[in-house]
């Protein structure tokens, strides 16, 4: 053991420790995406068909790739959409109110990102203004953008938060949302009716039991 010792610390010094992990490469910047054609958004739904087991070239389904796509289009709006826009507008003159602000039972239609079908649900959507408040709708269509892309329930519940939280600057967030996916009920496990719940809290709600009580409380009421 004296022998270890001994070399160890006959050893040159050296400014770089002996266990230290060299510092991580930055990730190399996303390729920018191609959006394809509608000739070949076309094509790819035609080629799904075939796969499917089903002639796309019969009369029911000839005109489908041109509806597919049209409809896509409008599933996925949300890609093309800002949420720093839609929030730019704050109105100021409001008789100093601070206190919640909630908007519930917002209805919304999303896509699942692993099987590209719905999931269909509410969100509940709650801040404290600091210094002014958005339009009610405003918070409607926060929703809209982000369920018009794939998503994940999760992802969908914490960036509706997060925007309110960056482009507003409020004292706290509250989102909750409520929804059944296709992905449980059509296919799997098959089970009808199932209902997942995800919530996303921050600032003044974010370790505070009585401000996500009070939250709860003004869902529950006056249903």
């Amino acid at each position: 053991m004296e022998d270890v010792v001994k070399t160890l610390e006959d050893r040159p010094e050296t400014t770089e420790h002996p266990f230290m992990i060299a510092p991580e490469r930055p990730s190399p910047a996303p390729r920018p995406m191609t959006r394809p054609s509608q000739q070949e958004a076309e094509a790819a739904v035609r080629t799904l068909l075939r796969w499917a087991g089903d002639d796309p070239e019969r009369e029911g389904l000839r005109d489908t790739p041109r509806r597919v796509a049209k409809a896509y289009r409008e599933f996925f709006a949300g890609y093309t959409e800002s949420p720093e826009d839609i929030l730019s507008r704050v109105f100021e003159e409001v008789e100093n109110y601070n206190d919640l602000v909630l908007v519930r039972d917002i209805p919304f239609s999303s896509h699942c990102e692993h099987h590209m079908v719905p999931f269909v649900g509410k969100a509940h959507v709650a801040y404290y203004p600091n210094g002014g408040v958005v339009g009610l709708s405003k918070l409607a269509r926060l929703v809209d953008v982000f369920a018009r892309r794939l998503q994940t329930q999760e992802s969908m519940t914490a960036q509706i938060a997060d925007a309110i939280a960056t482009h507003l600057n409020p004292r706290g967030v509250a989102v909750m949302v409520e929804a059944e996916h296709m992905c449980m009920s059509m296919r799997g496990v098959m089970k009808h009716g199932s209902s997942t719940v995800t919530m996303r809290f921050s600032g003044v709600f974010e370790n505070n039991a009585a401000q996500q009580a009070h939250f709860f409380t003004l869902l529950r009421g006056a249903r």
